[in-house]
């Protein structure tokens, strides 16, 4: 039996440079849970486009949204480890969703495997202009002079935004309404229209509005400033510590063939040093820093689940 074993091990480890080498044989398909249009959408289609010229295959991306992502991901963890298919994931699909959900379709832990980061999106705090707060001290001042008068816009409780707006109300001792929308693109629209003071979203959805001078930036996420923002002070700057940024990230079905994992995430490492892909990331107000290394990946998600465990913890949220 131990002879039998060996020899297997032996054969895998001879197939599979013969596998990674095969692939990709057909399309590749990235799973989005996020719907057409968005940020993360236009990121996945333009890294699709210049990875599919690096493999000779076309990559595909499927857009399955809904659920606060738990259809996508739901898709992604179901879909075939054959090395075809991948989830472009997203901070809330992997992290937040199971600390805000009693049950889920999928297990982020169990269901995939780590592939490559793609980039980092700072979150960004910004006011109408009418607001008379230049600063984030001016903003916590007039909340504590007026309390609940403000009304905060975010994507909704459970969300990404929403639970970093609940954090941002215990830690400066504030009391920012939180206004709850079923996307960014109203809560952007009823800031800039005035219905809300403040917003907290994404740098990506976000820097279109404060280029054209509809919202004034307060503070950003980061735990450093923000290239295109650099003006912009970090919230960890006042209150230390306070550093959370949404994410995307290439994850595969587990069982994917490791040879495969290993082949695209130096193929992505690829895509993501091309000057006109990081130009456009930039443009996003995503910060990239390479595709890093499955292991990496591995360690980045392990920390990140401590770091919003306790977030959750600290505000007080049930899951339901």
């Amino acid at each position: 039996m131990k002879i039998r074993s060996l020899l297997l091990a032996a054969l895998l480890g001879v197939c599979a440079p013969a596998i990674a080498q095969d692939w990709p044989a057909r399309p590749v398909k990235f799973i989005l849970s996020q719907p057409p249009g968005t940020s993360p959408d236009i990121a996945a289609r333009f890294i699709a486009d210049r990875l599919a010229r690096l493999l000779g295959q076309q990559v595909v991306v499927e857009n399955r949204p809904g659920g606060q992502n738990v259809i996508g991901a739901q898709a992604a963890a179901k879909a075939p480890a054959d090395g075809y298919s991948y989830f472009f994931a997203t901070t809330a699909a992997i992290i937040t969703n199971p600390l805000t959900f009693k049950a889920l379709p999928y297990d982020p832990a169990k269901d995939f495997m780590s592939v490559a980061m793609i980039a980092k999106s700072p979150m960004v705090i910004a006011v109408n202009p009418a607001v008379p707060a230049k600063t984030l001290a001016e903003l916590v001042a007039l909340d504590k002079a007026q309390p609940g008068k403000l009304a905060a816009a975010n994507e909704g409780a459970k969300t990404f935004s929403g639970l970093m707006s609940q954090m941002l109300n215990k830690t400066a001792g504030i009391q920012l309404l939180q206004v709850p929308y079923t996307g960014v693109a109203p809560a952007l629209q009823d800031t800039v229209a005035g219905r809300t003071q403040v917003v907290l979203v994404s740098s990506a959805a976000m820097l279109p509005f404060i280029k054209r001078g509809d919202l004034r930036p307060l503070a950003v996420t980061a735990g450093k400033r923000v290239r295109g923002l650099e003006d912009v002070p970090t919230l960890a700057e006042t209150y230390p510590g306070f550093e959370y940024v949404g994410w995307f990230a290439l994850l595969a079905p587990t069982g994917t063939p490791a040879a495969i994992v290993q082949r695209l995430n130096r193929d992505m490492d690829r895509v993501l040093a091309d000057p006109e892909i990081a130009k456009r990331l930039y443009d996003f107000g995503m910060v990239n820093e390479g595709a890093g290394t499955p292991a990496s990946l591995n360690d980045f998600l392990r920390a990140e689940r401590e770091r919003w465990a306790k977030l959750v913890k600290d505000i007080g949220l049930q899951p339901e």
